[in-house]
């Protein structure tokens, strides 16, 4: 197996210089914007740009890798390694000139996780976890936080593109759960939550039918700061719950309300 903390240092460097990239063209006025699924599913020429940044780097440094990257699909090998990219994470933020997106890159052995990486470029906070290494915040030790009451939590969601077409869209766990909690925040970058939940910065986050390069990264990062990741639905790609233990069931209780009136 590859020395996965010398491999840390390397990508960190990458999500860095892609950061710099998104800076650069941040609220540009030319930015080239196009649509993919549907016209709320945006892509830009800045998320084309950075993934091929990012696959450039790992076939110099690692040409038998496996990768996964959410504009170009997979590039097939034989490999135990797996590199799994969402270049720009929260794209319609970025589009809408909000500044909260960022840059998520995560690496698999034989299917699990071995190290995440969730960069935020104009927040500038860097987010690395590797397997059994914990998680950390530009160097700063993190864990997830200790509240055990919805009413004392803020958490985040998000909603799937599909949401006008699918009644699975999210909105009856959102009516259910809200007024129960002492906030709610709907930021737009999954990776980006999954961090805030590594950090304590969020109490808890749920959301349904990602894909897997928004939360191959995220995930390590919550499970690495001590907290649960549950998997609620299994017809909805990834649909997840993350937090401690106590609010992972506590919003699980909640989906299994609105469940058992479907």
């Amino acid at each position: 197996m590859i020395d996965v903390k010398k491999v840390l240092t390397e990508v960190e460097g990458w999500a860095r210089e892609v950061g710099e990239i998104q800076r650069e063209n941040f609220r540009k006025d030319d930015l080239e914007i196009d649509t993919k699924s549907t016209v709320t599913d945006l892509v830009t020429e800045i998320d084309k740009k950075s993934e091929k940044y990012l696959i450039d780097k790992i076939e110099k440094n690692y040409p038998d890798h496996a990768i996964l990257g959410e504009e170009t699909g997979a590039h097939h090998k034989e490999s135990e390694y797996l590199w799994v990219l969402d270049p720009l994470d929260g794209t319609n933020n970025y589009a809408q000139g909000l500044p909260i997106y960022c840059v998520s890159i995560g690496l698999e052995y034989r299917g699990k996780a071995v190290l995440g990486v969730v960069y935020a470029p104009y927040l500038d906070e860097m987010y690395t976890a590797i397997k059994d290494g914990g998680t950390f915040c530009n160097g700063k030790k993190l864990k997830v936080g200790s509240e055990k009451e919805l009413n004392r939590c803020v958490l985040a969601t998000g909603f799937p593109y599909d949401k006008l077409t699918n009644p699975l869209n999210n909105i009856d766990y959102f009516g259910e759960l809200v007024p129960r909690l002492r906030g709610v925040r709907r930021m737009g970058a999954a990776a980006y939550d999954l961090a805030c939940v590594a950090s304590g910065v969020l109490d808890g986050y749920w959301e349904m039918n990602l894909r897997h390069w928004d939360v191959a990264a995220g995930i390590l990062l919550v499970e690495e700061a001590g907290g649960k990741i549950s998997h609620f639905r299994d017809d909805r790609e990834y649909s997840i719950i993350a937090g401690n233990k106590e609010v992972v069931g506590l919003i699980e209780n909640h989906i299994k309300i609105v469940d058992s009136k479907r």
